[in-house]
């Protein structure tokens, strides 16, 4: 049986962590048979020629909808800027294709539902780019947390961190604008709130506050232009069993590179992760000798899958593109019709509900359910 046929919308980092993942993929796993990378879209037609050569591709255009009419294609990767995600996986969906689309959705809830209802009614697999969930270490401390091994969870806190727009000298660009979104919020939060997902469950009440640390920011071509979104956001949580959460995402948090910081409390026990040292985590167990208490470090290693599949040493490390390859596979499992541990369309939707949620509640000053 042939391998997927993939089409890729976009060539900047995340599609070039896409096409790595489509290439990698067969290699790694060994269970699914290699993708046929068939076509690449640009806005720039030599850009889109260079691109495919580099990543593989046998064709390239500037123009993405010559992807949807391919017969060949199977499968679309959409890794183009947030607000330009609605129309193409829409498109890509209504012209018989599978979808995997970067995170989020859509600024626009109701974009995020149309696209939602889109992947219902085309039948077709459809999900989305949140790789942290795929980390063996993860995996590992869900299976924990659902096992009971922290007792029942009484609080989270979870934040997101990163310097990219640190600089209050850093040029205006699209993620600044009101068109790709509040900012840290859908642009950012919804990386920890993926692995609220699979960890304790999404929050069912919500109240936020964001912040603009920087009003206006230059233009490359000179003058200044005002900011339209948040680059930090703080948000208290309520679950479903009572427990409160905390999350924070700063998009202009100097030093923070990729700093996704993960504290769950429980009646037993407790676990803390830090992104930036993605490849272990802290477990403590109150029970036991009382002399011996104290975090313990648990290493990746092949006790975790998928680590073994790259590499067969414990404590050796996966990394950002690994786990993109991880995804990757099990977009596989989902077309192929077996389970998947994947973000689909209907959990991102979830997603998108907790962000406007949040954002409602900033705006309008209150606690909000999440609908």
């Amino acid at each position: 049986m042939a391998g997927l046929g993939v089409g890729l919308i976009g060539t900047g980092y995340m599609g070039k962590c896409h096409a790595l993942a489509w290439n990698a993929v067969a290699s790694v796993f060994g269970d699914v048979e290699r993708p046929r990378l068939v076509g690449l879209a640009e806005v720039d037609a030599a850009l889109a020629a260079r691109k495919a050569n580099e990543f593989g591709f046998a064709r390239s255009t500037d123009d993405w909808r010559d992807l949807l009419a391919d017969p060949a294609i199977d499968v679309i990767s959409v890794t183009t800027p947030n607000r330009l995600h609605a129309e193409m996986a829409v498109a890509a969906l209504e012209a018989g294709k599978h979808v995997w689309c970067e995170k989020p959705m859509a600024p626009s809830l109701a974009d995020a539902e149309r696209m939602a209802a889109a992947r219902r009614a085309a039948g077709k697999v459809a999900v989305m780019g949140y790789n942290y969930i795929q980390n063996p270490l993860i995996r590992h401390m869900a299976a924990l947390i659902g096992a009971g091994a922290v007792g029942a969870v009484t609080h989270v806190r979870i934040e997101m961190d990163e310097d990219f727009m640190a600089d209050s000298a850093e040029p205006f660009y699209w993620k600044s604008e009101a068109s790709s979104g509040y900012g840290a919020l859908d642009d950012f939060a919804v990386h920890p709130l993926s692995l609220l997902s699979v960890l304790v469950g999404m929050p069912v009440e919500v109240m936020a506050s964001m912040a603009r640390p920087y009003a206006e920011r230059p233009l490359r071509e000179g003058g200044r232009r005002e900011v339209e979104n948040h680059d930090i956001a703080s948000v208290l949580m309520t679950f479903e069993n009572g427990a409160s959460g905390v999350l924070m995402a700063n998009r202009a948090a100097w030093g923070r590179k990729g700093r996704i910081f993960i504290q769950v409390y429980g009646s037993d026990g407790s676990m803390l992760y830090d992104q930036e040292r993605m490849n272990e985590f802290q477990f403590y167990d109150r029970n036991g000798d009382p002399a011996m208490h104290g975090f313990r470090t648990v290493l990746a290693s092949g006790h975790h899958p998928p680590y073994g599949r790259f590499v067969p040493a414990p404590g050796h490390g996966l990394g950002f593109n690994d786990l993109k390859i991880v995804e990757c596979r099990e977009l596989h499992a989902a077309v192929a019709g077996a389970a998947a541990h994947v973000v689909d369309f209907d959990r991102g939707l979830a997603i998108e509900r907790a962000v406007h949620a949040m954002a409602r509640s900033h705006f309008e000053r209150g606690w909000m359910n999440v609908a």
